[in-house]
């Protein structure tokens, strides 16, 4: 009988939202009283009286300051907040409380029609005006991502975008407005919209907040108020203290710190989110898909953080803009290249070394960035008197590289390039090389202050080869998936209450799935798996549409049309039996399969500390991975939808908390959601995953359902910063064929995970870094006896994913000493110690029989790391 579907946490998360609600206790300046009176006084005067008597400040602009209205009041032991709304009932002004400082600014909406004049009448009839550019780095150039800015005094806020660009439509009057951004001092101004205004806010880094944030989802008015659930950002500063295996700063190893997110184990360079499998994840590198993540089979990743600005993990509510991948969007963009001045930073740790070199090429204009790594594990092989450890090789390298160029005030473009290359080879015989390569054109165009747009062209290639045999003959093995793209995003800020997103992409897939290559007489005839050819066209629109001062609605549709081409023979399979084989011509059309992806989300305020969010998500996926393994491999198998194998589907439902507490020094989070999928895809029981034979024959397919429960608190300010984050969840399958056609545990499936982060600033020298990890096993299928057919053992299987791998925890340490920091150099050594106590945590268990006793069966554990020690060096100029 089928498991009831999970309710109880839906309950549970509106008892801890209720549970939460935390009121505010301090005193504002408002609440501060006096007794005074004024006769007759110009409003400075009255202003400044006040100040003398409460203590508290007024900022206003000359307008405030030059003006010739008259004051009266006569107040006895009464509020600041009582006195100043007596004082401008009737007066054309208004005021609110920024920080201990209380605003008072021109209010348009308070003037009455015959004295406004001609001011209401600009603009074509309309008293709003645009403000509207570029948030941007003052020491880089580098335009600043999720940038907030905010008008005192009212609901009205906007960010910048993933260009930096931004955009606000206000009435007319005088504003103060406020930016913040991580690692950034705030910026404050006084505005004057009298007319549409272009005002570009360049940003002073904050070497205090720099030293001591060390993750943030976004800036806590942002998270309170925006509708996006299941989102993390993060910074590169955010990975700089995080201790890792050989001391390399790792971006995808401290995604796996975050709620909802689960490992595949040790030292695994994939992730599962959410109770979805490694390929529902899509992984963007300025744009364009990266379809392996690993470098040394998971060891490093793809992404050298040195080349990197800013990364976004989304996780729950996905924007229409991305499709192709159900449980999550990592969306990672590069620096730019900073166009201010020179500059060299790199690194040499234990086994690998990097080098970050960026300028200018106009100044202000234009733009470079170019940065390697590269292992050099096989320079101390070659020290090795073993002839077999001399002639091998094992070593990764890959380059970044960006080129921006600012055209005028309305244009921009950008080209960036990865190249990654992986190698292991043993004495030149036998060995793997796998790699990406990505390409990405963008032209970023302003049409007017209200409409921003972005153009792309996107390549990206994943191939690998496997080689085996001797010097007079070889056997090779090749895979190669390639894609291009071309996708059009435009931003149109409608009003102060709409904003409107749109656009389309298309990208032309090419898929070989294998191909077998023979040189020389070893006996092997050439063959190769039939190539696949797919377009998928895609069409969205959403608007982030704010109802009111306290409640924000975004909903969205994104439509997406995957067509399959000859030429090739398709298969028509049931229940993992070819049925029906078609042939089709090049270029011809084989299937279409239309997906419509509905998103709506909304976030209401409870207070200005505290907010209440939910979510429904729809997504498609087309291209699905084919694995036998629990970690990624670099010979997975890359397959499109097919006629038998259809789009995979998820429909998620989440519901949120957010808290800001302790005068924003902690973020409180908890998330419940629940996934149902259709469409999945596993194997069949005895299934080759390289056979010759048509793949559908080798799979069979069902449905899933993930739901869990998602806690996250996180300390971003103070000597002492960090986060905490817990995950309580449940992934199941459902598929004809597997288990008795019962729910069964998917891979991925872990109860518990759990995460802690901690850095500890010691002095202006030394940083102290920790993190410990418990989770539990990944669900894993053990034999449950054996059975002999003429003397032949076989071990016998019942439940799928029925047993656990044992619990995983792991403490790592680390350590950062400034040795030098000037203007013009910097430079520190990190330590790091993986895994302090020596855990044996199990990457592998097998069965195998006793060699002298064949019918008794003998259980061994692997393992991959104990305590490993290591330390790099560091350097910027």
């Amino acid at each position: 009988m089928d498991k009831p579907e999970p309710k109880w946490f839906f309950y549970l998360i509106l008892c801890i939202c209720l549970g939460l609600q935390l009121k505010a206790q301090a005193q504002g300046p408002l609440e501060k009283k006096i007794s005074i009176n004024l006769n007759n006084e110009n409003l400075k005067t009255a202003l400044d009286k006040i100040t003398a008597l409460s203590g508290v400040k007024f900022t206003y602009n000359e307008q405030v300051a030059k003006s010739n209205v008259k004051t009266t009041i006569n107040a006895n032991n009464k509020k600041l907040k009582e006195i100043l709304t007596e004082l401008f009932a009737d007066k054309p002004y208004s005021f609110t409380v920024l920080d201990k400082e209380i605003f008072i600014r021109f209010d348009p909406s308070k003037v009455k029609k015959s004295e406004a004049g001609s001011a209401a009448d600009r603009d074509s009839g309309h008293g709003n005006f645009t403000l509207s550019g570029f948030i941007k780095s003052q020491k880089t150039g580098e335009t600043l991502i999720a940038a907030t800015m905010k008008v005192a005094g009212s609901s009205q806020s906007t960010w910048s975008n993933e260009y930096g660009f931004y955009s606000l439509t206000l009435p007319s009057g005088s504003y103060y407005v406020e930016v913040k951004a991580v690692g950034f001092k705030k910026y404050h101004a006084q505005i004057d919209l009298v007319n549409n205004t272009n005002l570009s806010i360049n940003m002073e880094e904050d070497v205090q907040e720099l030293e001591t944030v060390n993750i943030t989802s976004s800036s806590q008015r942002r998270e309170i108020e925006n509708t996006q659930m299941g989102t993390d950002r993060l910074s590169m500063n955010d990975t700089k203290d995080v201790p890792v295996v050989f001391g390399e700063r790792d971006l995808i190893k401290t995604i796996q710190l975050l709620p909802g997110v689960k490992t595949g184990g040790e030292g695994d360079g994939g992730f599962y989110v959410r109770g979805g499998s490694m390929d529902q994840n899509m992984i963007l590198l300025d744009e364009a898909p990266v379809y392996n993540t690993s470098h040394l089979f998971g060891f490093f990743s793809t992404f050298n953080t040195d080349a990197v600005k800013n990364v976004t993990l989304y996780k729950g509510d996905i924007p229409a803009q991305y499709g192709g991948g159900l449980s999550s969007v990592l969306d990672v963009k590069l620096n730019d290249g900073n166009n201010q001045k020179f500059g060299v930073s790199g690194g040499i740790g234990l086994i690998a070394g990097r080098l970050n070199v960026e300028g200018p090429i106009q100044k202000g204009k234009s733009s470079f960035l170019i940065s390697a790594r590269r292992t050099y594990i096989d320079m101390f092989l070659r020290l090795s008197d073993d002839p077999d450890v001399k002639n091998s090789s094992v070593y990764f390298f890959d380059v970044n590289a960006k080129m921006n160029y600012i055209l005028g005030e309305k244009d921009r473009i950008f080209i960036s390039g990865y190249l990654g290359k992986d190698l292991l080879d043993v004495q030149g015989l036998n060995g793997i090389r796998w790699g990406n390569r990505t390409g990405t054109f963008r032209w970023n165009h302003i049409w007017n202050r209200k409409l921003f747009s972005n153009t792309s062209f996107i390549y990206s290639n994943y191939d690998y080869i496997i080689k085996s045999g001797g010097r007079e003959s070889s056997l090779s093995v090749f895979s190669q998936i390639r894609d291009f793209s071309l996708k059009e995003d435009l931003q149109w800020y409608l009003n102060e209450r709409n904003s409107l997103s749109f656009g389309f992409s298309s990208t032309y897939h090419q898929i070989k799935p294998g191909e077998v290559r023979a040189d020389g007489d070893n006996g092997y005839i050439p063959r190769k798996l039939q190539s696949r050819y797919a377009l998928e066209n895609a069409v969205y629109a959403s608007n982030i549409w704010k109802v009111s001062d306290v409640l924000t609605v975004n909903y969205g549709l994104r439509v997406s049309a995957f067509s399959i081409f000859g030429k090739g023979d398709y298969s028509r399979v049931d229940q993992g039996k070819v049925i029906e084989t078609l042939s089709y011509k090049s270029g011809s059309l084989v299937k279409t399969y239309f997906n419509f992806e509905p998103r709506i989300s909304a976030a209401t305020q409870l207070d200005e500390t505290s907010s209440v969010k939910l979510s429904y998500t729809r997504n498609a996926q087309n291209l699905h991975l084919i694995s036998n393994s629990a970690s990624t491999m670099p010979t997975d198998r890359w397959i499109a939808s097919t006629v038998s194998i259809k789009p995979e589907i998820s429909n998620q439902f989440s519901l949120g908390y957010y808290k800001s507490l302790m005068e924003n020094e902690l973020d409180f989070t908890v998330e419940a959601y629940y996934k149902n999928l259709k469409n999945q895809i596993d194997y069949k029981n005895g299934a080759d995953v390289f056979t010759t034979q048509p793949i559908e024959s080798m799979l069979l397919f069902g449905v899933g359902r993930a739901y869990g429960l998602e806690f996250s608190l996180k300390k971003k300010i103070g000597r002492l910063s960090g986060w905490l984050s817990y995950t309580l969840s449940k992934s199941e399958r459902k598929i004809d064929g597997i288990n008795n056609n019962l729910w069964y545990n998917s891979r991925q499936d872990k109860t518990h995970d759990l995460s802690l982060v901690t850095t500890y600033q010691l002095s202006p020298k030394w940083k102290l870094s920790a993190n410990w990890v418990f989770s539990t096993g990944n669900a894993v299928t053990f034999p449950v006896g054996k059975y002999n057919i003429i003397d032949q053992n076989y071990f016998y299987y019942v439940n799928r994913n029925a047993d656990r791998m044992p619990n995983y925890h792991r403490l790592d340490v680390g350590a950062l000493w400034l040795l030098k920091q000037s203007k013009k150099f910097s430079s520190e050594l990190s330590f790091s110690v993986y895994n302090v106590y020596g855990r044996q945590n199990a990457y592998q268990i097998l069965f195998k029989e006793q060699e002298n006793d064949p019918t008794k069966t003998e259980v061994i554990r692997r393992s991959v790391f104990g305590f490993i020690p290591s330390v790099s060096y560091n350097f910027k100029f």
